[in-house]
């Protein structure tokens, strides 16, 4: 009888720790950390599929709809409807720049994240799949085209941003949506209106989001040794359309503007996540990583906040998007720290010179955990040369690049500006962060723990 009970005990402890190693009994509602991501597409149909996920997710979209958020937080209903998501596949759910359906699944991510937000938050956590890739990548595809064995001397006397332009040409898609967006952008629509400026956008749009990077950054990136390598540059995206206006906005009142819409506050978010200068790295960007943040800026081109260069300084980089703190009040001081993060930013400043010398940061590439998201604590000028017959105008000349291989790593440079920008460090535009609280996500940890706390008084019991 004893050896009896004693097989079925062995049974059981064999049963009891597959069901615990299986991965289906990972991927239940209840152990909520370990639940793989999904893209909020795909989280949206996981939750419609659950009584009381769905049930709870509309409630929540009528919390949101005709109320301000303190409002929304203060509803018993509606702080119930958040706890569940928070449990739910919808929570951690991210987006993939140019996906399909991007706008739909941003629509989903800000329908449960614009909840969990307290005031108006100065930074917002980015809805977008963080990148793993670095600028090595794009050197290494670049090189193919680029003429890297090209005469230094003869690489210092061209003009890199031209020479964007023409390997451009040499691309179908690369020239077909760059012609594209070259005609409408310089397509005047009467006397006093230059030009239509949201097709202009929606025309840059499509040519940054379709084009390989290798060539759209060389075209945006390109470094420069004079003021008409520096202007090209400056006109890469047609400013007297898609950037400049008749009067400068207030900083503030133009990001509030691209918050009402879910495409352009998701690439603000995305800029301040992967752009924002940090002290605790070598290159002042987040994770060292220079790709993330030359995407993200490239990915604000064709909204209302489109950065650009300030002015046709070849050894100066300033951009900023157009718009001014003037009439600001007593939002003054956040208006220029808002500024100071495209005008005085080491991070991005040391990515745009990165690329255009052909060096990166000399690590190995990261790929950062999935985590769940934080919450921010408050706090007509004349068209391009040779735009559209770069192509022709080849001939036996050697295209340069301004994205060569180097020696990887971070090069000592003589220039003034190189050396300044590592140093450079910004110190009060870090501000803290606090995260969601999860319920339930400390016990639901504990029950495969609690099996095994369970066993030895069995076993007990069986033997007397």
């Amino acid at each position: 009888m004893i050896l009896a009970n004693a097989f079925c005990l062995l049974f059981f402890l064999d049963e009891t720790l597959r069901s615990l190693a299986s991965p289906s009994s990972l991927q239940g509602p209840e152990l909520h950390g370990w639940r793989p991501p999904v893209d909020c597409v795909r989280a949206n149909e996981l939750c419609a599929a659950e009584s009381n996920c769905s049930s709870r997710y509309r409630t929540l979209r009528q919390c949101l709809a005709g109320r301000d958020r303190n409002t929304m937080l203060a509803n018993k209903e509606c702080q119930a409807a958040l706890e569940v998501l928070q449990e739910s596949p919808l929570y951690d759910c991210r987006c993939k720049r140019g996906m399909k359906k991007e706008l739909q699944c941003l629509q989903i991510y800000w329908s449960i994240h614009l909840g969990l937000t307290e005031g108006e938050e100065f930074y917002e956590a980015s809805p977008y799949e963080p990148v793993t890739s670095r600028l090595s990548d794009i050197f290494r595809l670049a090189s193919i085209f680029s003429g890297t064995g090209a005469d230094p001397a003869v690489s210092a006397r061209s003009n890199h941003c031209l020479d964007a332009a023409k390997a451009c040409n040499l691309n179908d898609n690369c020239k077909k949506l760059r012609s594209s967006y070259i005609s409408i952008c310089n397509r005047e629509i009467s006397s006093t209106e230059r030009c239509n400026r949201r097709k202009c956008h929606k025309a840059l749009r499509q040519f940054f989001d379709r084009v390989p990077s290798e060539y759209t950054y060389r075209m945006l990136f390109c470094s420069c040794q004079d003021q008409a390598c520096a202007e090209r540059r400056r006109q890469t995206i047609l400013p007297s359309c898609s950037y400049e206006d008749k009067e400068k906005p207030n900083c503030l009142e133009l990001r509030t503007l691209c918050r009402g819409d879910h495409l352009c506050r998701s690439r603000l978010a995305d800029f301040h996540t992967n752009c924002r200068a940090s002290y605790r790295t070598l290159t002042s960007c987040p994770a060292d990583n220079y790709q993330a943040c030359l995407g993200s800026y490239a990915g604000m081109i064709g909204f209302d906040m489109t950065p650009n260069y300030v002015d046709s300084s070849p050894t100066s980089i300033v951009v900023s998007p157009w718009c001014s703190c003037r009439g600001s009040g007593n939002m003054e001081e956040e208006c220029e720290k808002f500024l100071r993060d495209f005008t005085e930013n080491p991070c991005l400043r040391n990515a745009i010179q990165a690329f255009g010398n052909g060096t990166d940061v000399n690590v190995s590439p990261k790929n950062p955990p999935f985590q769940a998201t934080q919450a921010p604590r408050v706090e007509k000028t004349p068209s391009l040369p040779d735009d559209l017959s770069d192509s022709t105008s080849l001939g036996t000349s050697v295209i340069t690049t301004c994205t060569s291989v180097q020696e990887q790593g971070l090069k000592a440079n003589n220039s003034k500006e190189l050396s300044m920008c590592f140093t450079e460090l910004t110190t009060n535009i870090i501000p803290g962060s606090k995260k969601v609280i999860k319920p339930n996500s400390g016990l639901s940890r504990a029950r495969p723990m609690a099996a095994f706390t369970v066993l030895p008084l069995l076993m007990l019991k069986l033997a007397l």
